[in-house]
């Protein structure tokens, strides 16, 4: 066990770094001039030019930019803006907690409700609760995230007037303690209601494939002949072995989630790292970028490679702790 960890980490520090390659070469290749967005279209000016580009390093070759950052960023420093002239990692820590508090509610809760959907509708195949649930689960996959938010937006916002539409408090409220905690967590129902609804067809396909094939093993098979209870079976058997896919998927979008929640974030005026990657994007802000995708890529890295090892964990020695039993 100790040296599948060793090499489950080593293999994400690899992956780190080839990701890290691959991100600096495509953004300096990419088309625009940071120091042209910094200096104006009508100035033109070269010893400014220079001056600038000497400064930001964009003065060196490719390679000794790429030597010099990886030098920096493994110190913990991620340069600085050339748009907000801050420190990255300053910049970054202001905006990633509103991120993370997003994304783990969602994956959370979308977790919880689609694996009990899955089970719920592979438990009753054919029923009126497998075709509802199925049903469900096909047009919410079907609908672009960003769609669905500004629908919920038009819906209980703008019609209804039940929810906010946009950020993450009510500024001129200007609540504290619990009221600062409740406003939060309304104004956090849209856009965590729009990543659970694109999450949760994920976890019931994969939930209700994985308990029917299963519950068709020759084992199982053999445990009703014997006539142990059904309700014995899934919670001791079936659940333990259908549970394992749901996890791995798990992992995996988590890591969707933290890369790909940019476009939720923008549509509902979040204050996490969307709008700062979509800024950064337009002026080419290289530092402020290389540094998202980095901590981007770190994130997924650690999710996967957490995701394995409890895997690994569970597949071998954890008891299943069963919270979607069914009597």
């Amino acid at each position: 066990m100790k040296k599948y960890v060793i090499k489950r980490i080593l293999t994400g520090l690899l992956t780190i770094l080839i990701v890290f390659a691959i991100n600096f070469i495509i953004i300096r290749l990419a088309p625009g001039d940071p120091i042209k967005t910094l200096m104006g279209k009508e100035n033109d000016d070269p010893v400014l030019r220079a001056a600038l580009e000497e400064k930001y390093g964009l003065d060196k070759p490719l390679t000794v930019q790429f030597a010099l950052y990886l030098k920096t960023a493994l110190g913990g420093d991620l340069g600085t803006s050339i748009i907000y002239n801050r420190p990255v990692t300053e910049m970054i820590a202001e905006k990633i907690g509103a991120t993370l508090l997003l994304v783990l509610t969602a994956a959370v809760l979308a977790l919880i409700i689609g694996t009990s959907m899955g089970i719920q509708a592979a438990r009753r195949e054919g029923s009126f609760i497998d075709v509802i649930f199925s049903g469900l689960s096909y047009v919410l996959n079907s609908m672009p995230s960003f769609w669905l938010g500004l629908m919920l937006i038009i819906i209980f916002a703008s019609k209804l007037s039940m929810l906010p539409s946009c950020g993450m408090t009510n500024t001129r409220a200007s609540y504290t303690g619990m009221n600062y905690v409740l406003d939060v967590l309304v104004h956090m129902i849209l856009p965590v209601g729009t990543l659970l609804l694109i999450q949760i067809p994920i976890y019931f396909r994969i939930a209700k494939s994985s308990v029917l094939q299963v519950s068709n093993e020759d084992f199982i098979i053999t445990l009703r002949a014997t006539g142990m209870g059904e309700r014995k079976i899934f919670n001791k058997y079936i659940f333990r072995n259908a549970i394992l896919p749901t996890i791995t998927i798990f992992g995996i979008s988590l890591a969707y989630l933290i890369t790909g929640v940019a476009l939720i974030e923008i549509v509902f005026a979040w204050p996490g790292t969307g709008r700062l990657v979509l800024t950064a994007i337009n002026q080419r802000d290289y530092p402020t970028l290389m540094g998202i995708y980095l901590i981007m890529s770190i994130s997924v890295a650690v999710v996967m490679v957490l995701v394995d090892i409890v895997y690994a964990i569970t597949s071998i020695y954890a008891r299943p702790f069963n919270i979607f039993s069914i009597p």
